[in-house]
């Protein structure tokens, strides 16, 4: 029973008010004459396809899983999904931002990523089949020798082929420096390679006429860890010279897992019994190479709780309005009916106003970072491209680890609207709850994105990367400092920025004497910067909405009013955050551990 309606206005409010893309893109030599009205129109589009291609089908794969034949390897998906891919493949969308040297339309990051919250939120188990082709495109993009980008590119960027990434096996989990998975070289310079590869989401499906599986494992000569793992490119079906297809390859998927939620993705077992590959860039580098897949599914894991959790808020609103049940605590609101709808209430209002600003909140970022990555690629000035390339390397665990932690907190809060009927399977609710707790997880957990952002990311360059997005927000506190109406935000602001600096400054300094210092401060780290950047973002959103406030549009009186919710509401939890980061690793690991 749930519905989805995609939010085009927001977006565009986003794009071309707050971000003002259009000036940023005009100084991208690919972008520069790209329209607003072009961008809308694609969105417009994009948005039918999501919503009524899409969205029908998410329970029903939900409901059906995946089904695998064990005696010829194969994988069905959900009745409907090959359906809907085909459409996705006629319509052009998976070329969307790919490279028009190899087939693409060259559009921006920033259009594409706003695409892709569309598609989650409609259906986030059939998007992860295309969202990981793009992120194989991606890896082979940029380190894929010019036989392979000719070989695998146009029918990647086509749609006609899809693709995965071959990362764990069942004793690794996120230590890829323990893979067993070996490569043996082979006189005609290819290599054979063995071994067993788990939780590989689209690993086996009829969707697509070949799947290009990109495989992490060991040459003979490997060095021990994660210094010794190589990257190979290893097709279902081998491709012949013409390109066409040729004879089935050693790579087939072994099982399904059977999963919480996301079950109409084919999350494969993957066994590999002298599968043909080709090598990906250097010998050794391969862990390298594969996180430009890695950092683009990270930032795309961010953009399915940021689906989930606009999808949730949705249909939680239309709940709310309908639903009538007791009266409000002030007086009745709809005296002629027997009873109020649910949204008088305030705790109602709590839940719906916490989905709906992270739902705001991660759109400003996720936007923000894409236009980021158009200007690392694109931008003439050396010096941009590089400033470009470092936020969004501070920016990436944020998306992964606040947006999805976020979502799972949102989807449930939906989900609690409903009262008992939420926790009912037809009226889609506990669905969302399920698909995004995968999220949390997946591509790195979030206590690993943690540890990235505030080990390598923030001490590795003794805060450099952070200062710079700080004097980001300290321009714009200095701006609107003297704005009246600026107060209610920009005072909190101002005041988080110089706590998140006392703390990594106390931090940096407990890290040097115990490493574990860092290990036991960082999720609670991660989630204060967070909401600096979601507090730095609603700042200007409402400087932008105080600004055409005028116009008499309700959309900026919402807009105000959910910024007022997330700083009186939302960013207080940094005080508990910034208290349990300081309170050290000694509550944690003074217990014996014979005694848990």
């Amino acid at each position: 029973m749930a519905t989805y309606t995609p939010p085009l206005r927001d977006m565009q409010f986003i794009m071309h008010e707050l971000l003002d893309v259009g000036s940023a893109l005009s100084e991208l030599p690919p972008h520069a004459d790209l329209d607003a009205d072009t961008i809308n129109a694609v969105l417009e589009e994009g948005g039918k396809f999501a919503s009524e291609v899409l969205q029908p089908l998410n329970a029903v794969g939900d409901r059906e899983g995946c089904k695998l034949d064990k005696t010829t390897h194969e994988v069905t998906p959900p009745t409907g999904f090959k359906d809907a891919y085909a459409k996705y493949v006629e319509g052009g969308w998976p070329a969307l931002s790919c490279d028009p040297a190899f087939g693409g339309q060259g559009l921006p990051h920033a259009v594409n990523q706003c695409f892709y919250e569309m598609l989650n939120s409609a259906n986030q188990a059939w998007t992860m089949y295309p969202g990981l082709t793009h992120g194989a495109y991606e890896c082979l993009h940029a380190h894929g020798t010019d036989e392979q980008k000719a070989t695998y590119l146009p029918k990647l960027t086509s749609g006609e082929w899809t693709g995965t990434m071959c990362l764990t096996e069942p004793h690794c989990g996120t230590d890829l420096g323990m893979l067993r998975t070996k490569a043996e070289p082979q006189a005609d310079g290819s290599y054979r390679i063995t071994g067993g590869k788990i939780f590989i989401s689209s690993g086996e499906h009829d969707l697509a006429a070949n799947i290009i599986h990109l495989v992490l494992a060991r040459l003979p000569d490997a060095p021990a860890g994660s210094k010794g793992i190589s990257l190979f490119v290893v097709p279902k079906f081998m491709v012949n010279a013409d390109g066409s297809l040729g004879a089935r390859n050693g790579i087939f998927c072994s099982g399904l897992e059977h999963k919480m939620g996301i079950h109409g993705n084919a999350t494969c077992q993957m066994t590999l019994d002298g599968a043909v590959g080709t090598l990906v860039g250097q010998p050794h580098k391969g862990l390298a190479a594969m996180f430009v897949m890695m950092n683009a599914a990270r930032l795309g894991v961010g953009m399915q709780s940021l689906g989930l959790t606009e999808v949730a808020y949705q249909n939680a609103v239309a709940y709310a309005k309908d639903r009538r049940q007791m009266r409000s605590l002030s007086g009745p609101k709809h005296p002629d009916q027997p009873a109020d709808t649910i949204i008088v209430h305030p705790d109602v209002r709590r839940m719906l106003l916490t989905a709906r600003a992270y739902a705001e909140g991660g759109r400003a970022l996720c936007m923000h970072t894409a236009l980021l990555i158009d200007q690392e690629l694109h931008h003439p000035d050396e010096d941009v491209r590089k400033a470009a390339a470092d936020e969004v390397a501070l920016l990436t665990p944020i998306i992964k680890a606040f947006i999805t932690d976020n979502g799972w907190k949102a989807t449930s809060e939906c989900l609690q609207v409903y009262g008992g009927h939420g926790y009912i399977a037809e009226w889609g609710m506990e669905q969302y709850v399920r698909d995004s707790r995968i999220n949390m997880i997946y591509e790195g957990t979030n206590t690993i994105q943690s540890l990235d952002l505030l080990g390598r990311k923030v001490l590795g360059d003794n805060g450099k990367k952070l200062k710079a997005f700080g004097r980001r927000i300290a321009e714009f506190v200095e701006e609107q400092g003297v704005n009246e109406d600026m107060q209610e935000f920009v005072n909190p602001l101002a005041d988080l920025g110089d706590k998140v600096t006392k703390l990594t400054t106390e931090l940096g300094m407990k890290g040097f004497g115990n490493a574990d210092e860092v290990g036991a401060a960082a999720v609670d780290y991660l989630r204060v910067c967070g909401h600096l950047v979601f507090a730095y973002f609603f700042a200007r959103m409402a400087r932008v909405a105080l600004d055409k406030q005028g116009s008499g549009d309700p959309f900026y009186t919402a807009k105000l009013a959910t910024a007022r919710f997330y700083f009186a509401k939302l960013l207080p939890e940094t005080a508990m955050l910034i208290r349990s980061a300081r309170s050290g690793v000694k509550p944690l690991m003074e217990m014996d551990e014979a005694l848990f």
